[in-house]
């Protein structure tokens, strides 16, 4: 189902250079009436009147991401599971002044992502950035996980960030311009410890070879695709406080804490905007120097 939408402006996407008159001084040579202000570099992070759509974006890293995209003035689409959250999300970022729609989506089922992406495109007619933040892990001894855990944590973690890829990448590339950030994880770069988790390890190694794949291919299609790795971020799901994790997650750590979600905000934001126009194929790991190590 999807909520009440606000409007939105049909502007093109980040801020118009307006003309700056002058006059010549006496003597000098003809030239322009007007001349383009320069972009600030602050500009280059702005959003506003671009549509960003966030996967997982009703609780956690994704909520947070949903909200620094739309403080940044995008209008910002939550795409998730469980409506009353989706509900909740968009209540909290219009309450910021944020426009915000909600369409209750499972990643993991194609017809849901068609559905998205139809409902997007009908309702602002535009995508501009993508953020595939749904994601899941199981923690146990790969003697442990059954085939059905190994295929709902590759089919949520990867499978899912390439159809939403596909599918919500194709207005991108027909408007010959976009920005896709997938959420990895330090994860797929390293092996985390004591906990063990092979399927959430593969398969963020996963987005972030199909980052690669798809900023090779889509790049002369105007399309920017990069990954956003982090290390251990505080959340609800995040037992930081356990003794037996501590050791390995905060103590090996040079900065010696987790991160906060609203940290992430930033670089995801570095990554979704013109600030970052000439980056892709990039994975930014944000991880407090844990694999600096």
């Amino acid at each position: 189902m999807t909520s009440t939408p606000p409007p939105i402006s049909p502007a093109e996407p980040g801020p118009v250079p307006t003309p700056v008159t002058g006059t010549a001084p006496p003597g000098a040579a003809p030239g322009p009436a007007t001349t383009p202000a320069r972009r600030t570099v602050l500009d280059m992070f702005d959003l506003t009147g671009r549509v960003a759509v966030v996967t997982g974006a009703n609780a956690g890293i994704g909520r947070a991401l949903a909200r620094a995209l739309g403080e940044a003035g995008a209008t910002v689409v939550v795409a998730a599971r469980t409506e009353s959250r989706n509900t909740e999300t968009v209540q909290e970022l219009t309450a910021a002044g944020i426009q915000a729609m909600a369409v209750r989506t499972d990643v993991t089922v194609r017809s849901d992502v068609v559905d998205l992406t139809t409902a997007v495109m009908d309702t602002y007619g535009r995508v501009d950035v993508l953020v595939n933040d749904a994601g899941m892990c199981i923690h146990a001894p790969t003697d442990e996980v059954s085939e059905d855990d190994w295929d709902a944590v590759i089919s949520l973690n990867l499978s899912a960030v390439w159809r939403c890829c596909q599918l919500l990448g194709a207005p991108m590339r027909a408007a010959g311009k976009g920005a896709i950030v997938n959420i990895g994880s330090m994860s797929g770069v390293i092996v985390n410890r004591p906990q063990w988790q092979a399927a959430y390890n593969a398969s963020k190694a996963g987005v972030h070879h199909l980052t690669r794949s798809l900023a090779t291919e889509w790049a002369t299609d105007g399309v920017r695709v990069n990954a956003l790795a982090p290390g251990y971020v505080r959340t609800d799901m995040t037992p930081l406080h356990d003794p037996r994790y501590r050791a390995r997650w905060i103590d090996d750590a040079p900065m010696q804490r987790a991160a906060e979600v609203d940290e992430l905000g930033p670089a995801a934001l570095f990554l979704a905007s013109d600030a970052s126009s000439f980056v892709t194929g990039e994975v930014l790991v944000v991880d407090g120097g844990y694999t600096a190590v």
